[in-house]
């Protein structure tokens, strides 16, 4: 306990360049993605024109998901990383140069969003390899502890920096820095970080097909992970049909608009910061699927409703607080488990078959929310009488419909938390980490 106690970070180094590096290029990232979402949104005035733009980045990552977990493990993951993380500081030189040049339409936007979802396939299995080889097992839930910490700073700093710069010095400043970014990130990872190679089965090296397979198989086999996937798929769902509303319905709402929107993202960054401070300072659960259930349970139980009736900024603020302050904790418990039930030697196409599992739901959510918000709820809303009881309960005008989907992802929420926590698969997982449960 006392060595633990003086030397926190210890076999952290590398992780640590790497993590604080790859944050400040998150930042410059989420800060062009920031400055897009409100450009698009004043181009177009559809929610679902701007889901879009996230619906383009998710579905080649869902897509090709499975062959890049494959080729992560077989292929040396900083290279990979080095090639993806090249293509996409291109992808933001094409931005600057349509919109320097006034050519800049919300179809390229797609594309480029397309191009960047395929890259970040390929990159994230290779990421997420390389941190479980740079740091011991017993630093598990302290990495994630600080991967949650570096986005919640990045969710935080985002929307003030993004608008103090489009402000002062426009849309190509913002690109500059996220370029600027990118560079100091590239040279961290290439010249200064060695990711060791896990180790590798006897025997003739697999093919392409049979890793894939091996993936399927190993999680055909171990079904408490598997159904831990779908758990998280069913909430992503819910999660980004929220992500398609937020913009606009405070982009639209009386008492919204840009400064609105940015309190409220800053306010979910405080709250992941918070989260991410409690995580790192917690010790390990007894249990780490009910704290995952609780925290995803009081998460959907809490937001969504005070989006749902609030008609001020400070209500939105709570929400947002309420809402994220737990999921960092979920998160390093999430991570911490599939950490220790997967082998590191397949963890690329286990996670990548994850990400197609898991995250297929994102697109799907982005896109059911853009047009329930365009096609539904906002008709509906704008068809009711002035005493009706919806008009009483959500309010008037553009941004009623939005407020109205809250409502129903509340209880949607709720609903998918109910259902997998009564799963004794997902539960068995708790028995095979500590069996003398």
């Amino acid at each position: 306990m006392k060595k633990h106690f003086t030397n926190p970070f210890k076999g952290m180094g590398d992780f640590l360049l790497l993590w604080g590096s790859q944050a400040l290029s998150a930042l410059g990232s989420s800060m062009t993605s920031f400055a897009l979402i409100i450009w698009s949104y004043e181009q177009e005035g559809s929610a679902l024109m701007t889901a879009l733009l996230t619906v383009c980045s998710y579905t080649p990552y869902v897509l090709f998901s499975v062959f890049a977990g494959a080729i992560s493990d077989r292929w040396d993951k900083k290279k990979i990383m080095l090639a993806c993380d090249t293509v996409a500081a291109v992808c933001t030189l094409s931005i600057f140069f349509l919109l320097k040049t006034g050519h800049l339409e919300i179809w390229h936007l797609y594309l480029i969003n397309a191009l960047n979802g395929l890259m970040n396939t390929f990159q994230q299995p290779a990421s997420d390899v390389s941190v479980t080889l740079l740091v011991p097992k017993e630093q598990y839930q302290r990495i994630g502890a600080f991967q949650n910490f570096s986005g919640s700073l990045v969710s935080i700093l985002t929307p003030a920096v993004a608008s103090a710069v489009l402000a002062f010095a426009g849309m190509e400043a913002v690109i500059f820095f996220d370029l600027f970014t990118f560079l100091m990130a590239f040279l961290t990872l290439a010249l200064f970080i060695r990711v060791p190679k896990p180790e590798q089965r006897e025997g003739k090296r697999e093919k392409l097909r049979d890793s894939i397979s091996g993936g399927l198989a190993f999680l055909m086999k171990n079904r408490g992970i598997l159904n831990l996937m779908w758990f998280l798929a069913a909430i992503n769902l819910v999660a980004s049909m929220y992500e398609a509303a937020l913009p606009p319905m405070l982009l639209s709402r009386q008492g919204g608009g840009e400064l609105a929107l940015g309190w409220v993202n800053s306010c979910t960054g405080a709250a992941n910061l918070l989260g991410s401070i409690l995580a790192a300072a917690l010790k390990t659960p007894k249990s780490r699927v009910k704290v995952i259930c609780v925290t995803l349970f009081f998460s959907m139980s809490t937001e969504n409703f005070l989006l749902a009736f609030g008609r001020a900024v400070p209500v939105w603020c709570l929400g947002a607080i309420l809402g994220w302050a737990l999921i960092p904790i979920m998160n390093t418990n999430l991570n911490a488990l599939m950490r220790s039930h997967i082998p590191a030697e397949i963890q690329g196409r286990v996670y990548a078959i994850r990400n197609s599992f898991q995250f297929f739901t994102i697109p799907l959510g982005y896109l059911l929310g853009g047009l329930l918000v365009d096609q539904v709820c906002e008709p509906l809303m704008a068809a009711q009488k002035p005493d009706s009881f919806l008009v009483l309960l959500l309010g008037s005008g553009k941004g009623s419909g939005a407020a109205l989907l809250f409502l129903i992802l509340a209880f949607a929420g709720i609903g998918v938390c109910a259902i997998f926590s009564k799963n004794k698969e997902i539960w068995r997982l708790e028995r095979l980490t500590n069996p003398e449960k």
